[in-house]
């Protein structure tokens, strides 16, 4: 067994010896808050959108998402609450309507715009094009 500080342990630690017990609290908190911020900025998909994703057949890459996320932040510096984010996918041609709630930056849902009954989207207070 492995022994750290006097105490044997059951386990290998990943980090040399020389490492347990130094704890630099300035970079941790700093490491800590700039990953939580980053989280905090990202784009979430509530339960209901990520519903009608899989109901509708809707898949998102990684450009997508980034795609999402621009329009996510043009929308919030124009100061809009509910926007309606259009994308159109250049694999296959299909255009996604979003509904964006921007303060929380949650997407509330997925429409594809092909087969969507009534093209009409109500409660919105901005457009963008993504």
């Amino acid at each position: 067994m492995t022994i750290i500080n006097g105490i044997q342990v059951p386990f290998v630690p990943v980090a040399p010896k020389e490492d347990f017990g130094r704890i630099d609290h300035a970079d941790s908190s700093n490491s800590f808050e700039s990953i939580f911020q980053t989280e905090l900025e990202k784009v979430k998909f509530s339960s209901h959108a990520l519903k009608r994703l899989e109901n509708r057949n809707i898949q998102l890459g990684e450009d997508d998402l980034n795609k999402i996320q621009e329009a996510v932040n043009k929308a919030e510096m124009k100061g809009s609450r509910d926007s309606l984010v259009m994308m159109q996918n250049p694999l296959n041609g299909m255009r996604t309507a979003f509904i964006v709630n921007i303060p929380n930056r949650t997407v509330i849902t997925a429409i594809p715009v092909e087969t969507a009954e009534e093209n009409i989207f109500t409660n919105i207070d901005s457009v963008v094009f993504a």
